[in-house]
């Protein structure tokens, strides 16, 4: 599976109005279950908190990447957002966060699939340059591509 399969431009908010972690989920969410990504937006929300409480999601380079392994999603997508906001948010370089991807996988999918988007991402995520234009460009479809990058 590849991030531009789960990943549509539905799925994207480039100006989110969040100015906290919670509120910056929870958009997110909304718009994955708007998709008919998530079935349950309340149930999913308690699984990424739940997936919070174990670790940082913050990367750090005002990124984070929450994910939730739940029931309560129908199929398994990826909902990327940013603002312009300070998102107080664990991180490892305890910078504010403003780009945030949430992970919305099902459980049947939260070893192999799970893992391979996460390495696709991170992957993405570990070129400086991608990471600026991820931080400044207004373009939905350029949002994807930048994420479906393989660095070689």
């Amino acid at each position: 599976m590849k991030i531009e399969q789960i990943l549509n431009e539905n799925l994207i908010d480039l100006d989110m109005k969040a100015t906290t972690k919670d509120e910056a989920i929870r958009e997110l969410t909304d718009r994955l279950y708007k998709e008919g990504k998530v079935c349950n937006d309340e149930l999913f929300v308690k699984d990424v908190y739940l997936r919070e409480s174990e670790g940082k999601t913050g990367i750090g380079g005002h990124i984070a990447i929450p994910h939730g392994k739940s029931d309560a999603v129908c199929v398994t997508s990826i909902a990327v957002g940013r603002t312009k906001n300070d998102l107080v948010w664990e991180s490892f370089d305890d910078l504010p966060v403003h780009i945030v991807i949430l992970f919305a996988v099902r459980n049947v999918d939260k070893t192999t699939v799970h893992v391979k988007l996460l390495s696709q991402v991170a992957t993405a995520l570990a070129d400086d340059e991608m990471l600026k234009k991820l931080l400044t460009t207004q373009n939905k479809k350029e949002v994807i591509r930048l994420l479906s990058q393989q660095i070689q």
